[in-house]
């Protein structure tokens, strides 16, 4: 069998990495990293995702912050029959202005738009909380001051 060159692009076995050593109860930690430099080479953006099972705790996890790439942020829910349905009902701020939502979304966040804290107010089934950070190859780079 000849060797693939496009092999290296499918990553099936991620790194654990974000959240590390933080104890937190309701949702995976850490989060499984697909992709980084570190697992292509020259790849420059960082795409992590972990379940959610549970309202957390502590809830919030992480306060408001920002980061200096920016990212787009997923919260998909897992029913196939519905969708668009979370699942879930979470807050969140966007700079000071308050949301509230049951459904699957994206959040596009350029860099520097403080974001957070997300506060889970219900969780009735497990859903995906998915980021991508773009022109950050590392889980450094990708992460706001004092978390990793």
């Amino acid at each position: 069998m000849s060797k693939s060159k496009y092999k290296n692009y499918l990553i099936e076995k991620p790194i654990y990495e974000i959240g590390a050593g933080i104890e937190v109860m309701g949702r995976q930690l850490p989060t499984m990293t697909f992709l980084s430099d570190t697992l292509i080479s020259g790849s420059n953006h960082y795409v992590e995702f972990s379940w959610i099972y549970e309202v957390t705790d502590p809830n919030p996890l992480i306060g408001a912050h920002a980061h200096n790439v920016d990212q787009i942020a997923l919260h998909i829910g897992s029913d196939p029959k519905n969708p668009e349905d979370l699942g879930a009902e979470v807050e969140f701020y966007l700079e000071d202005e308050k949301f509230v939502t049951e459904k699957t979304h994206l959040l596009y966040l350029p860099k520097h738009l403080k974001h957070g804290p997300f506060v889970w107010k219900r969780v009735s089934r497990p859903l995906i909380e998915m980021t991508i950070c773009l022109g950050a190859g590392t889980a450094e780079a990708a992460s706001p001051a004092g978390f990793k």
